[in-house]
């Protein structure tokens, strides 16, 4: 695309666009021939010459013309579309024999002639895929008209405008193209978010000894592969390896315990890793295969501590399947490694406590036992950042390479006690990359399963792939490829796509996990169930791919009306879907037909075509211009219906039967009419379909139309058919007329009427609604109306569930694409219709039937006025104790809020009559404290990160303790680069004037309860808001190393300086996004969980 062309200048012109409006002028198609070289199909020019350019209208179409096998026009607006701009689009002519569904995409450049030669035409170029909706492209600022009428420009000579298109059409190369036949290799497809699980499975199909593993699991011909996981596995891979086209994993999915919602969510492909394969590992417990998955990705490690200054060495040997290095300050795979088995020297204020010699300077760190065959290595591209407090991801520049050496520097990496005998050379099997941001984005894969051809593996396509774009390509950093379109050399992009997750094996290993995999490996009925889908599959193409050359027939009898209608059908006469197809070719006679569909249906054909018919329970022979022709098929002799005259019209009845408890509808029958016949000369022969008294008054009435609205309008009896507009195939409506009916006088008037009856059916729908907690449930089914307002809806729901208040439920639509709740409940508005509800947030989308409900204990109006806090209730050692869930008018204070969760809190809390404190927490610091006069309702409880009560300590109450000066204290552990990680709950501590860091540390040892023996290890930071950590002496003074600020304001948010205590965490967590309400991986807040 040219570069100047922006998204307001490059623009579809909106469906105005109608070609009776076109005003055609003069074209010239120019044809450059070029000698020896045949012109290409897809390509093509036509230069339009518009004359009498100023007297042009707002808007003018060129001629028609033919360009890469395709009709074009171009558009033109000689006044703008914008003010004093010449606007020009490409068109695809309107035609309404364009099939549903069509798209075209093409490249074209438009461009402006100029008397003076090319050098002055003025040119633009696109590239568009034009739609049915979207069928027209181009410039809506192409240039000034002041520039277009300036005669040095040559552009518009004598009132003429030339304009030149040159269009080549794109062919999608996705439509052709077969992983299969390629590559020898087919994808996997994408669930809506599953390209992490699809590079990881593709990852582990290809690594042979696993696969193998897989096949050789123990399952039955009897299982369920959407839920048995092996069984669901093994048919992934058959399918793999032995399929042509891209493969469902839904089976798969659906054996893990997943619902559509965790196919729609984006997971860590590290996580999916460690669960798939902890899972694969205990169903293969008692089986031949027990123990592979630790043979191929089990390592150790030897953590030690080694003391400086006596005899003593502490070790402990642990196990890996995977191992996690550094990115961030790591320029290569080595590097990382380096800093893995980093010596830490254990001194000062950080002694090792040795059993028996008391604390001692020591070395600490960890080095190697033993590597495994497959080496998984999981890159850290993704780290919290504590300026910014949030996760970022790590695009820095990371060097791997096609082998990595880890014997290298005489075997650095490995203990002592590894063994000598193992050569530890790997060969690069797999990359897998994650390209985009800490948000989101997309994996994909690099493989190379024969250790030379690298293959790309991007969800449902595989391709090769050149080895410097899989390895050198995936290692980030910047790219200096300069600005698109040629502009500002020089200048750098960071690549967002980068190596997440790379797969090594051991060189001398290579043939026995590469090993190779045969049919025979899997067992016989795996085979047997998945070729037979394979043929069942290939029966579909093949009919697929002949379809064009065959036509379906469906015929319908007045048995298959008869057991529709009023039943599953009450508009129109029968569903094709349920009735005799014979399936065609489109050459055969008509008498073929004829044949078959009487051979089916059982009866004979006569000379003339026409089946026999058994007539109708009730029906007799019409008289005069009434002759009754219906078409039920029978086996008994009749007589075979009159000739259809040139004035006959065959006409289908329904009735409607009203009754005041249960009315009905049902179908009558047929009946060949003379076009002048009145309708109440029909009377004989509807009574006796009917089966009504040969006096029984009579209303007819014709069924219009039912989308969007329903028409069923009254028939005079005096109107004829010809007048009534009725033609062949029209369905009428009769009842035994309302006037002639006894019933009560408060019998609805669609028990009695037959339009009223329709409307009343239109409007009817079937409304599941399921529990909020539990949306998976069949629930509830309710036969209700479209027009039926929320009150109705609510009260009928209630009233099933045996509720004592109509508005005592809350109920929230469906997402259509996911099938799952929406994320917030619908809003309370008494004039809202059941059609509206379930579509509502669908933007335009058909309405759904389903519907969430959850019981509240208020009516929804009083309920919508409250809102609801989720708090924690800490001791005073700032240990969790209960959860709580407070709810308030929007216009109660805090402390009303504290009074509430007074009430709530367990009997053995202690809490008494002792004030209580309200604060926020955010990635384990103190946010705010909340001023106990603060309305709640300005606290936005849906955007609160982590609410946290305490008493108040005895020291800090009352209006001395208020204004005092305070200290916000955190629990940190020193991460890589002297760091300090908030991990546990903070704390708020008084601090007297000249009080030292030494006092400070005995008061919160009390207060937090810690022995003396853990709490020696304890040390001092100055945590400050915005730059790295600083050690505190105990006799330093607390207020002299802090902001008279921090310490004095005790109220609402303020970026203050902290106090760190730093101490071993015990209990590590991977991110701090269990408080964080927008968790730092979007769509991630659901622990990632594999049910089989």
């Amino acid at each position: 695309m040219d570069p100047e062309v922006d998204s307001e200048e490059l623009d579809h012109q909106e469906p105005e666009l109608v070609q009776d409006d076109a005003q055609p002028m003069e074209g010239v198609t120019i044809e450059e021939e070029v000698v020896g070289q045949a012109p290409d199909p897809l390509k093509g020019e036509y230069t339009w010459e518009l004359r009498d350019f100023s007297q042009q209208p707002l808007k003018t179409f060129s001629e028609v013309f033919d360009a890469g096998g395709f009709p074009w026009q171009l558009l033109c607006f000689p006044k703008g579309n914008k003010p004093g701009q010449l606007s020009l689009f490409l068109a695809v002519p309107e035609n309404e024999d364009q099939p549903m569904g069509w798209q075209r995409s093409a490249s074209f450049k438009l461009t402006v002639l100029s008397a003076h030669g090319r050098e002055h035409d003025v040119s633009k170029d696109a590239t568009h895929t034009f739609l049915g909706t979207e069928n027209d492209w181009g410039f809506n600022t192409f240039m000034l008209l002041n520039d277009l009428v300036d005669p040095s420009r040559g552009l518009l000579v004598d009132d003429t405008l030339r304009i030149k298109v040159e269009v080549e059409v794109r062919v999608p190369e996705d439509f052709s193209y077969d992983s299969r036949k390629e590559t020898g290799y087919v994808g996997l497809k994408n669930q809506g978010a599953t390209c992490y699980m699809n590079s990881l499975l593709q990852t582990l199909y290809n690594i042979n000894q696993f696969r193998k593993a897989v096949y050789h699991m123990p399952t039955s011909e009897d299982d369920d592969p959407a839920k048995s996981m092996p069984l669901a596995l093994q048919s992934v891979f058959y399918k793999l390896q032995f399929t042509d086209g891209p493969v469902s994993t839904k089976d798969l999915t659906r054996s893990f315990g997943w619902d559509t919602s965790d196919a729609f969510q984006q997971h860590d492909v590290q996580e999916l890793n460690r669960i798939l394969c902890d899972r694969l590992e205990e169903k293969m417990k008692s089986t031949r295969v027990e123990g592979t998955i630790s043979k191929l990705f089990e390592g150790h490690t030897l953590n030690y501590i080694d003391c400086i200054n006596v005899d003593y060495k502490s070790s402990r040997r642990e196990s890996f399947m995977d191992l996690q290095l550094d990115v961030k300050g790591c320029k290569t795979i080595l590097d990382s490694f380096d800093r893995y088995c980093e010596v830490e020297t254990l001194e000062g204020d950080n002694q090792y406590l040795a059993e028996g010699h008391g604390l001692q300077d020591a070395r600490k760190g960890v080095l190697f036992d033993g590597f495994p065959p497959v080496l998984q290595l999981q890159l850290k591209r993704f780290e919290y950042d504590f300026m910014k407090d949030s996760m970022v991801k790590i695009n820095d520049r990371y060097e791997f390479g096609e082998e990595l050496d880890l014997d290298v520097g005489d075997r650095k990496y490995l203990a002592a006690s590894a063994a000598r005998g193992v050569r530890n050379k790997y060969k690069l099997l797999a990359v897998l990359v994650h390209s985009g941001g800490v948000h989101g984005g997309h994996y994909y894969a690099y493989i190379r399963p024969d250790g030379a051809r690298w293959l790309k593996f991007d969800d449902e396509r595989v391709e090769a792939a050149e080895a410097d774009r899989a390895v050198r390509g995936n290692w980030g950093g910047e790219d200096d490829r300069g600005a698109p379109g040629g502009g500002a050399p020089g200048l750098r992009f960071t690549r967002f796509a980068n190596a997440y997750m790379l797969v090594y094996v051991r060189e001398s290993e290579w043939g026995s996990v590469m090993c190779g995999v045969e049919r025979r490996d899997i067992s016989q009925h795996v085979c047997a169930r998945l070729q037979a889908e394979q043929d069942e599959k290939e029966r579909r193409r093949k009919e697929k791919a002949e379809a064009h050359l065959y036509t379906l027939v469906r015929v319908s009898t007045d048995a298959d009306m008869a057991s529709q209608i009023g039943r599953e059908r009450w508009f129109d006469l029968v569903d094709h879907e349920g009735v005799a197809t014979f399936k065609l070719s489109k050459r055969a006679p008509f008498s073929t037909l004829r044949a078959e569909a009487a051979r089916a249906l059982g009866v004979g054909a006569g000379a003339d075509g026409a089946a026999p018919d058994g007539g109708s329970p009730g029906a007799q022979d019409g008289a005069g211009d009434a002759s009754k022709a219906t078409n039920t098929p029978s086996t008994s002799p009749a007589a075979t219906p009159r000739p259809r005259g040139a004035n006959d019209i065959l006409l289908f009845f329904k009735q409607f039967l009203p009754d005041p408890e249960e009315p009905a509808l049902r179908y009558a029958g047929s009946l060949q009419v003379h076009r002048h016949s009145r309708i109440g000369e029909l009377a004989p022969a509807l009574r006796a379909l009917g089966g009504l008294a040969p006096d029984a008054a009579l209303e007819v009435y014709e069924e219009v139309k039912f989308e969007p609205s329903v028409m069923v309008e009254a028939l005079r009896p005096a109107l004829t058919a010809a007048a009534a507009q009725l033609e062949n195939g029209d369905v009428l409506v009769f009842q035994a007329a309302a006037a002639s009916l006894q019933a009560p006088p408060d019998c609805p008037r669609e028990h009695l009427s037959a339009p009223a009856y329709m409307s009343h059916v239109r409007n009817r729908v079937r409304v599941a609604f399921r529990p909020l907690e539990s949306p998976g449930e069949e629930g509830l089914l309710l036969d209700l109306r479209k027009d039926m307002g929320y009150e109705e809806v609510s009260g009928a729901l209630a009233a099933r569930l045996g509720l004592d208040h109509p508005l005592r439920l809350a109920l929230t639509g469906q997402n259509p694409y996911s099938a799952l709740p929406r994320p917030a409940p619908l809003k309370y508005a008494p004039g809202a219709m059941l059609e509206e509800m379930l579509r509502a947030g669908q933007y335009g989308a058909a309405a759904g039937s389903t519907l969430y409900y959850e019981v509240i204990d208020l009516p929804l109006p009083e309920y919508e006025k409250l809102v609801t806090f989720k708090v924690s209730f800490h001791n005073a050692k700032a240990e969790e104790v209960s959860a709580h869930s407070v709810r308030l008018p929007r216009d109660a204070r805090v402390s009303q809020l504290l009074e509430e969760l007074r009430a709530q809190l367990p009997a053995g809390a202690g809490v008494g009559d002792a004030p209580l404190r309200l604060m926020e927490v955010y990635q384990w610091r103190v946010w705010q404290l909340f001023d106990p006069d603060q309305a709640v309702g300005s606290m936005s409880g849906d955007a609160l990160w982590h609410l946290r009560a305490e008493v108040v300590p005895p020291d800090q109450r009352g209006a001395g303790g208020e204004e005092g000066l305070h200290v916000h204290c955190l629990q940190v552990t020193e991460e890589a680069h002297n760091r300090a990680f908030a991990f546990s709950d903070p704390f708020i501590m008084r601090v007297r004037e000249g009080e030292t860091v030494g006092e400070l540390r005995r008061r919160v040892q009390v207060a937090l309860g810690v022995g003396d023996e853990e709490f020696a290890g304890w040390r001092a930071l100055l945590c400050p808001p915005l730059s790295a950590p600083e050690p505190l002496e105990d006799e330093e003074v607390v207020t002299a190393r802090l902001a008279r600020a921090d310490l004095e304001r005790l109220y609402g948010h303020h970026d203050r300086a902290c106090i760190g205590w730093e101490h071993e965490n015990r209990n590590p967590r991977k991110t701090h996004a269990h408080l964080n309400r927008n968790a730092a991986w979007y769509g991630q807040e659901r622990q990632l969980k594999i049910k089989a």
